[in-house]
């Protein structure tokens, strides 16, 4: 009897109460996995809020040619305010815009696989590749009722009836070796490049469905600020080129 008595208590002493060596090797996580699966929950959720303030808020916006030079370099990485006409302001003539230019300047869009499209778009919208084809940075030179004409005797352009002092404009450029007057329709604008011998701009859509006048709800953004390189770090140099513009209809003194 004592010696059933001493292997039913070394039996008992054996088996693991429950709950204790068994459950811990069922749930036990080895501290490495934890830390791997915390970091990429971390830079999922950073990514998101990330691309989230970039659809909403400032987009980085890469520039991949010399249309805008010399304000703007091949390379140059900008920001684009997406809030500047969110709340009843419209974009001003000098303001340089990134817009969507289909129906204006891309009558229609290409064709691309969804999954590509998602990608590249992801990667775009944080100023890591090229943007789409669609999208295009130009400055506004005519909003909405504006008589813009190229040239007067000088070779500059004006709106309505103001010759405008484009400093902005790349060295040993004309205004605009394409003649032209058009009245801009309500709603729409006319852009044009900073370099303009080396811009497809709306000039280039004379003829076209639309006459080359962007619609103002087709603008993403205005570029405030340059990002890139750290050389030009900083706000876009404003211009005074259109300080005495007249509203269309004002009478000049």
């Amino acid at each position: 009897m004592d010696t059933e008595a001493q292997h039913t208590e070394r039996d008992r002493s054996s088996t693991p109460e429950e709950g204790q060596e068994e459950g811990s090797r069922s749930t036990h996580v080895p501290a490495t996995t934890m830390s791997w699966a915390r970091a990429v929950l971390l830079g999922a959720g950073a990514t998101v809020a990330l691309l989230l303030f970039s659809a909403f808020v400032l987009q980085p916006f890469l520039i991949p040619s010399g249309s805008m030079e010399p304000t703007l370099r091949v390379g140059d990485r900008v920001l684009v305010n997406k809030l500047a006409y969110r709340f009843g302001s419209e974009p001003g003539r000098g303001d340089v815009v990134v817009f969507d230019g289909t129906g204006s300047f891309v009558q229609e869009a290409p064709r691309e696989n969804t999954v590509t499209t998602l990608l590249s778009g992801a990667a775009a919208s944080l100023g890591l590749t090229e943007p789409a084809e669609t999208d295009f940075v130009k400055r506004v030179v005519g909003v909405g009722g504006d008589r813009v004409v190229c040239c007067d005797k000088r070779g500059r352009v004006e709106v309505n009836g103001t010759a405008l002092d484009e400093d902005y404009l790349h060295p040993g450029d004309d205004p605009s070796a394409v003649a032209f007057d058009i009245v801009v329709p309500a709603g729409t604008l006319w852009m044009m490049g900073d370099h303009r011998s080396n811009s497809r701009d709306s000039r280039d859509h004379l003829g076209q469905p639309g006459g080359g006048m962007v619609p103002v709800d087709r603008v993403v953004g205005r570029v405030d600020w340059l990002g890139w390189p750290l050389g030009r770090l900083g706000s876009l140099p404003g211009t005074g080129a259109f300080a005495g513009v007249r509203p269309t209809g004002a009478a000049h003194g």
